[in-house]
């Protein structure tokens, strides 16, 4: 969750973390399966992100497959200010259509979606101004969705409530296409005051990962808690699939998150599915690094072992990129990326690879 509380709306942009590639097989030194490299077709990256005390969805495209050059389009104004709630939205992320998967051309084949959080509760509806009390307390308990099959048009702009009112807030959405039950997994952060607390003014439950299921980003299972690490608070839940995505079963995955307690992001893996046994590399206090939130991973379009995360260091300029070739770890497995072309007050968001075509679109559209 993105705090920079002059405005505090959430976006629910679903195209996040969905990396909708055609990959062969890597293997390192040993002939051990390590990541797969991504589809030659891919040509660039689409970023999406929020700026700070202004809570819209803000594109930006990559120099070609540079992954830490990145270029504001549409000449720096936002391309998508929701019209419902409060006006206002952050934390966007942008899920893939078709099943998180491209085709061997590039071309999406369905729906993508942009999930975003909505506007907390505001003292002043002008400003969107709140408090990070308030936003806790009494924030918004749905997401925003809006879809695209071109990543140029988005319409069907709605805002979906997820949670019922015990809940203080529903922060960071996010989704992934779960294989075992054939629908995407939407996961969220939130925390709970008692029913007898209606106006939530006394203590609450600490913050978990909520999650419910959805064909179709309209309708929604009941939601269940996901991660529970009482009394330590969880927000800002990313996944990185590591199988093949055609692969008829995925079993190997990374999930990326906060310790709002401590202020810290680290990474714990899975080799039996998201709803397995996860491990947290290191220890329990090992951590990929301090003071930042919102950790969003991406892989690289041309180095088969690389990968990208970007940590929003909140108290500063906002996201930096680091990398690996060994993300499956904690501590000094993540370094620093270069930033020299990468720009200053990004807040927290997520990356899509897209082939020629759709970066040949974005271009002339609002490049």
């Amino acid at each position: 969750m993105a705090r920079s509380w002059g405005t505090v709306p959430l976006l629910v942009l679903v195209l996040s973390t969905w990396w909708i590639r055609c990959l062969a097989l890597s293997v390192d030194e040993d002939g051990k399966e390590v990541m797969r490299r991504e589809d030659a077709s891919l040509a660039g990256y689409l970023g999406v992100f929020f700026l700070g005390a202004d809570p819209y969805v803000y594109f930006y495209l990559s120099n070609g497959n540079n992954p830490l050059s990145l270029k504001a389009l549409n000449r720096g104004a936002p391309v998508m200010k929701p019209t419902k709630g409060t006006g206002g939205v952050r934390d966007p992320t942008i899920v893939p259509g078709g099943a998180r998967r491209l085709g061997r051309s590039g071309t999406l084949l369905g729906p993508t979606c942009i999930l975003g959080s909505g506007n907390e509760h505001v003292a002043d509806a002008k400003t969107l101004q709140t408090t990070w009390d308030a936003a806790q307390r009494t924030g918004s308990r749905g997401i925003f969705i809006w879809e695209s099959t071109d990543l140029i048009n988005w319409v069907n702009e709605r805002f979906v409530v997820v949670e019922d009112a015990t809940a203080g807030m529903v922060w960071a959405p996010e989704a992934i296409w779960d294989p075992a039950k054939g629908q995407y997994l939407v996961h969220w952060a939130s925390k709970f005051y008692p029913t007898s607390d209606s106006r939530h003014t006394g203590s609450p439950s600490n913050i978990r990962i909520r999650y419910a299921y959805t064909s179709d980003f309209k309708t929604f299972s009941s939601p269940q808690t996901l991660i529970d690490k009482a009394p330590t608070n969880i927000i800002d839940l990313n996944f990185l699939p590591l199988d093949d995505p055609s692969s008829p079963t995925q079993t190997n995955f990374l999930r990326f998150m906060k310790d709002e307690t401590k202020k810290t992001v680290f990474v714990e893996v899975s080799t039996t599915g998201l709803f397995g046994s996860w491990t947290r590399p290191g220890g329990n206090d090992a951590i990929i690094q301090s003071g930042v939130e919102g950790p969003t991973s991406y892989r690289d379009n041309t180095d088969a072992k690389k990968v990208h995360l970007l940590l929003d260091h909140y108290g500063a300029d906002g996201y930096r990129p680091y990398e690996s070739v060994n993300p499956a770890n904690n501590g000094n497995a993540w370094t620093a990326s270069s930033r020299s072309a990468w720009p200053a007050n990004l807040r927290h968001g997520s990356i899509l690879p897209v082939n020629a075509t759709l970066y040949e679109a974005l271009r002339k559209k609002w490049g």
